[in-house]
Formats: C-alpha cells, sequence, structure tokens
C-alpha cells in the first residue's frame, strides 16, 4: 500500500483518481480511490464490476446479429468461442509463410523465465499478404470478435510466438490462472503452430466469464484485501486465482486449448484464464489479437481509433509513442528490440526439416528486463 505520505504529495492528482472510477483504470496500488479498503468494502469494486459487465451485455445484445447463432451460444455458456480449421489449407499455409518471415524484425518481452517475440500487423503486413487484410477486414471475423469485446473498436493485432522455460528468471507469471481486469473484454488467437499438451497451451474456465452471486463475493474480498495480501499482480487489477477456489465459485476444472495449427480460440479475459506447467521448454506461434475498451461506454462503436486509416496503423504508431516517452522516462518500454524473427521459430511448408525444425532452445536466452 502506499504510505500516506506519498498520497498526501500527490493530491493534486485527486481528479484524475476520481474520473478514473468510469474508466477502464484497474490498478488497487496506483489509484487510493481504487485501492481503499473502505470504499471496497462499501461496494466501490463491485459497483465497477456490475457496471461494466451490465454494460457488456447490453452492447453485446445489439451485436449478436454479426454472429452465428451456435457461436453466440457458445460463447454465452462458456467465455470462449473455438474453431478448427478455419481457414482453408492452402490459405492459412500462405499466412504461416509470410507471417513467419525471418527477415522480419520483431520486439521481445521477458517475463519470468518466458520470452515473447511479437511484431505488430501492420500496412506492410496487408499489402504483402491480401488475403489476410481481407479476413481482418470480413464480417465473420469481425462480428465474432467484436461480440467477444462487446465492442466494434478495431482490435490491435500482432504476430507473436511464445517460448516457455527458455530464460533465466522465476515462474512465468501467466502460468498462474488469473483474469485479466474487472471488465470484459477479448484476446483471439488463430495458432500456427501445433498446441500439444506439454507445450504450455492456453487454459481457459468454462463459465468465469459470467458474474454469479459466488463470483461478486469473491471479488468482493480480494479488493478488499489485496494491498494487504495479494502479489504485484493482483494488486494492480488482474486477480489471481488458486485451482482450489474454483469449486467454491460453483467452477469447474480449466479447459486446455491442445489444438493442432489453424485453430482460432477467442476468450473474454475477464474470465480465468493462464497457460498450462510443463517440464520442458516450449513454444507455440500465433496470430494474436486484443481489444479492451473504456468498459462505461453504453454504445458498441463510434471510435475514432477505428477509422481504417489510423486502425491498421495503431499496432505500429503505440510502439512508436512508448518509445519516446520511455526515452523521456515517462513511461516504461517493456517490448525492447530483440532483431531478426527467429528464422527457425517454424516448421514452414516446402523447407528441408534439417533447416526449419522447431525448438524453443533456438529462442536466444539473454534478454533486456529493462
Amino acid at each position: 500500500m502506499p504510505p500516506k505520505q506519498t498520497i498526501l504529495k500527490s493530491w493534486w492528482r485527486a481528479p484524475f483518481w476520481l474520473a478514473a472510477l468510469l474508466t477502464g483504470a484497474k490498478s488497487f496500488v496506483d489509484n487510493p480511490i481504487l485501492g481503499s479498503r473502505r470504499l471496497n468494502a462499501a461496494g466501490l469494486h463491485v459497483w465497477r464490476l456490475k457496471g461494466a459487465h451490465a454494460l457488456a451485455r447490453s452492447r453485446r445484445s445489439r451485436l449478436a446479429g454479426d454472429i452465428p447463432l451456435e457461436l453466440r451460444e457458445q460463447f454465452d455458456r462458456d467465455g470462449y468461442v473455438l474453431i478448427h480449421d478455419f481457414l482453408p489449407q492452402d490459405l492459412f499455409q500462405s499466412f504461416q509463410r509470410e507471417l513467419l518471415d525471418p527477415a522480419l524484425e520483431c520486439r521481445s518481452q521477458q517475463q519470468g523465465d518466458t520470452l515473447t517475440h511479437r511484431i505488430p500487423i501492420g500496412p506492410g503486413f496487408r499489402r504483402r499478404l491480401p488475403e489476410l487484410a481481407k479476413l481482418l477486414d470480413s464480417r465473420r471475423w469481425k462480428g465474432l470478435l467484436a461480440y467477444v469485446a462487446s465492442t466494434r473498436s478495431a482490435p490491435l493485432y500482432y504476430v507473436q510466438a511464445i517460448a516457455g522455460g527458455v530464460a533465466e528468471g522465476p515462474p512465468d507469471p501467466q502460468l498462474e490462472l488469473h483474469a485479466d481486469t474487472f471488465q470484459p473484454s477479448m484476446k483471439a488467437w488463430l495458432f500456427l503452430s501445433d498446441v500439444p499438451d506439454d507445450g504450455r497451451p492456453l487454459t481457459y474456465v468454462a463459465g468465469s466469464h459470467r458474474l454469479s452471486d459466488a463470483r461478486i463475493a469473491w471479488e468482493k474480498r480480494k479488493s478488499v484485501d489485496v494491498l494487504e495480501t495479494g502479489d504485484r499482480l493482483s494488486q494492480r487489477g488482474s486477480f489471481r486465482i488458486a485451482i482450489e477456489e474454483l469449486a467454491e465459485l460453483g467452477l469447474p476444472q480449466p479447459t486446455h486449448f491442445s489444438v493442432p495449427a489453424n485453430t482460432l480460440v477467442v476468450v473474454d479475459t475477464c474470465g480465468f484464464h493462464a497457460r498450462a506447467q510443463s517440464t520442458r521448454p516450449t513454444m507455440r506461434v500465433e496470430l494474436w489479437a486484443f481489444s479492451r475498451r473504456s468498459p462505461f461506454l453504453p454504445w458498441a462503436g463510434f471510435d475514432p481509433l477505428s477509422w481504417h486509416p489510423i486502425a491498421i496503423r495503431r499496432g505500429e504508431w503505440l510502439q512508436s509513442i512508448v518509445d519516446w516517452l520511455d526515452h523521456r522516462g515517462l513511461k516504461k518500454q517493456h517490448w525492447r528490440p530483440a532483431g531478426r524473427w527467429p528464422s527457425n521459430v517454424f516448421t514452414l511448408p516446402g523447407r528441408k526439416s534439417a533447416e526449419a525444425e522447431t525448438s524453443a532452445e533456438d529462442f536466444p536466452r539473454k534478454e533486456m528486463r529493462g
């Protein structure tokens, strides 16, 4: 908990702390109003939680016509959508070749013993792979992601490779079951490589996106005690939950998405999810999408940043903006330049196996933590 003298010195921020109540701000440790034990015991966090979910339900009701009934029913029940063989095989293979071109420059971040390499999908990718642009702009794709995200705001898109157990460090914090935030939001993975049982697959607790009475009571307890008993990420609004607690909330054990390449998984990340454990170095490769808009907007559209010329450049611009802020000491840039995309990140069709054999060991173990 921030010391009282620190809060008193920052009194001028009080209007911003108060305004943050009606935004997606989630950190209990950075905002003494959000983190107030007394206010959360009186129901502040629960009020924000219920409000965000009620508005998400309202927005989804207006987006329901853009998603097939069977997918909508799957999501409403489980909190995720799973589609095998999402793309025609020849089209999928062309995606693999172009998205994993070893000539591309990437960024890297380390969390615990895991390295993630990532490249934003910008205009260059769209020009060299017009079928990708058609997919991302298609009604089928946009309708599904918008419904899960509860907004038509354009997602951010990246191609990324996650290598687990390859770096020196503590356990990967993403191995712990957690909710990203209190509000409904969306992440999607179109897996470009097979994800085996022991390959640290994505896991998700089916139905954990819904606000049951038990979940609300759990959220309230966490919000009251998190600054005294929570870990760093829980204090920043990404609550962790132990496997043993799931039964108390009436929830099942996590579903493991051990899936073949060309599988699409779209989830609401206010539900509990994690990467599964593994006893060996692992790697998975994916086209990744992310969408999280302010939760207290009643409308599903009207987002200037989703105007097409801006939306397709947002990932690259965001990277440059954070670089600029980092150089001036205003914000930490956790994604550092990492050179070229690893040439053997994936076994590409048409390559000799000796050239392209996949291994998490191929990722550099020396990583910038700055």
